[in-house]
């Protein structure tokens, strides 16, 4: 079976097996899950001894027809099964392994329903796979909306008391941007032409082995002359790598540049990229869409915070690089002081926020809201080092949040309390928890030595000198506020929590639970310290990745969507 395949659908073999299991075999359960995870993570490891650093494009490509139906005069649509992994994948792959992993690991504390919750983790499993996989928009979308399913029923079940309100919110919130998403994949969908397809359907060519570049040139002067009316001979694709080409949108399509509609006198592709830029901030999650975050943070078991913290955010930034960014570079132009704008008031107003909360969890689940904003300034800059930046922090901010929510978890295990007012001096009686959780709040606030200020500065670079100036100064020193900010809810806590006379609101009972970090929480916590610290000191190693996507995504963005959006604002007047 090719491997990509492998990767998403060894999840669902296991949770079949785990469905036939009785429910008093938890110890089988377990270790089938564990099992699942280790496999996919070797998977993973071999993906990326494989691949090509000095390659640009995608590799390890695995593609089938799916399916096909007719559009009536518009032709027919191809939808295949198309998966792929490049410079920006390769990296969230790996993030999703070693999470997975984590986090599996970590379930051993789920005390009820066992294999229904496991379940549930290899179909959560199988489909963020899918979902950085995917190279086809159609298929790509159904793993993201089928992600939502088992979130829903992990929340909602296995969560604390408020978890039927946490899980619908987080439902209702996803749902409204995947709607978003699906208008604009339907008018991408009937917008795009396969060339090749559609050169065999015309009878061009016999066979699309047969298209090249001299075929193509005929074809993209036959599809703006002979072909222009004829739409009924259109073979339309999902295909993302057709997308990113304006030569490949059928005349006067919904998404073509030469269509002059407009809305609100914005041309429709600026349209569809703000629809995408909406739908996937509502992911991400930032301001003003992040509400639903805090709560199913709080509600969620440990287990499902790390993932959602350290894997399910990251989807929302993959989708705006890979496909607002991706299809739509000229959006990235016009909209670029707005996302950075979106960027830094996430940063500051969460920052904020967590410097007010007395629930450790919640004042950590606002950390993540802050430090993703991160994410959309070094996006928003076009610039070499800010998305190399962007990059770089969702796979930080993965590693660091996971390692925060399960040291919210050790606590939360013994005493079943989160308010950070109940705990003084931890240091002196869990001493291996205190350091552990000195270097996540050290790598979370962006000290040196760790990742999230290889990240940052990163971020920071590249928005001091964004492309064409698009990020204004003031703006991007009004975001190191939020470095400032984040030192002093990370060190307000430390001092409050962790350092000076031991005391326990709950007295001699929760004394005498507070023993140190058990071998289980030791397996979960240290790999993760070690990565953020590696990460940290030679970053050189995971840049290697993605330096030929950068460079290539830079280059497209700026250029191509600089004459897009000239051409629009030609064709709109």
């Amino acid at each position: 079976m090719p491997i990509l395949t492998l990767l998403i659908f060894l999840p669902l073999f296991f949770a079949i097996l785990i469905s036939f299991l009785k429910d008093y075999q938890v110890k089988e359960i377990k270790w089938l899950s564990i099992i699942s995870a280790i496999l996919q993570f070797s998977i993973v490891v071999f993906l990326v001894t494989k691949f090509n650093i000095q390659s640009s494009g995608y590799q390890f490509i695995e593609e089938h027809k799916w399916i096909t139906f007719g559009l009536g005069s518009l032709g027919k649509i191809q939808i295949n099964y198309l998966l792929g992994v490049d410079g920006l994948s390769i990296g969230l792959i790996t993030l999703s392994a070693i999470i997975m992993l984590i986090a599996t690991i970590s379930s051993s504390s789920i005390s009820q329903k066992y294999k229904g919750y496991y379940v549930l983790i290899q179909l959560l499993s199988a489909s963020i796979y899918g979902c950085f996989l995917s190279l086809d928009l159609f298929l790509f979308f159904i793993f993201f909306e089928f992600m939502l399913l088992p979130m829903f029923f992990l929340i909602g079940i296995w969560g604390g008391i408020r978890r039927e309100y946490a899980s619908i919110k987080f439902f209702l919130y996803t749902l409204v941007g995947s709607l978003l998403i699906l208008l604009v994949i339907v008018g991408l969908s009937i917008s795009v032409v396969n060339p090749a397809e559609t050169a065999v359907n015309v009878g061009l060519i016999k066979d699309v082995v047969l298209f090249d570049d001299v075929v193509a040139s005929k074809f993209s002067l036959l599809l703006h002359t002979d072909l222009r009316e004829s739409g009924n001979l259109f073979v339309h694709s999902a295909d993302i790598r057709l997308m990113s080409d304006p030569k490949n949108f059928a005349p006067n399509s919904i998404f073509s540049l030469t269509n002059d509609m407009t809305i609100f006198g914005l041309h429709l592709r600026l349209v569809g990229f703000l629809l995408l830029l909406i739908g996937f901030l509502v992911k991400l999650p930032a301001f003003p869409f992040h509400t639903w975050l805090p709560d199913a943070h709080v509600e969620a078991p440990t287990p499902i915070s790390v993932i959602l913290a350290g894997v399910l955010l990251k989807i929302g930034s993959y989708g705006l690089i890979r496909f607002a960014y991706g299809i739509f570079p000229e959006g990235a132009h016009y909209f670029a002081f707005y996302v950075a704008l979106i960027g830094v008031i996430s940063i500051i107003y969460a920052a904020l926020n967590a410097l007010a909360m007395k629930d450790l969890k919640k004042m950590i689940a606002y950390s993540s809201v802050s430090h993703m904003g991160f994410i959309l300034l070094g996006l928003a800059s076009l610039s070499i080092e800010g998305v190399n930046g962007a990059i770089i922090q969702q796979f930080s901010h993965g590693i660091i949040a996971a390692m925060l929510f399960l040291i919210v978890g050790v606590l939360y295990e013994r005493t079943h309390n989160r308010d950070i007012e109940n705990y003084r001096g931890l240091a002196s009686k869990m001493p291996q928890y205190v350091t552990l959780t000195v270097i996540a709040f050290f790598a979370s606030l962006g000290l040196p030595g760790f990742s999230g200020f290889i990240a940052e500065i990163f971020v920071f670079l590249g928005a001091f000198n964004s492309y064409n100036s698009l990020i204004p100064k003031y703006l991007v020193v009004i975001a190191t506020l939020g470095l400032l900010l984040g030192a002093a809810y990370y060190l307000w806590t430390l001092q409050r929590m962790y350092f000076g006379k031991y005391w326990l609101r709950g007295g001699q009972e929760w004394n005498l639970k507070m023993t140190d970090l058990t071998i289980r929480e030791k397996l979960v916590l240290i790999p993760l310290a070690i990565i953020t610290i590696y990460l940290g000191v030679y970053p050189q190693q995971f840049i290697d990745f993605s330096t030929v996507y950068v460079h290539d995504f830079v280059n497209y963005v700026t250029h191509t969507g600089l004459e897009n959006l000239i051409l629009i604002n030609k064709v709109i007047k």
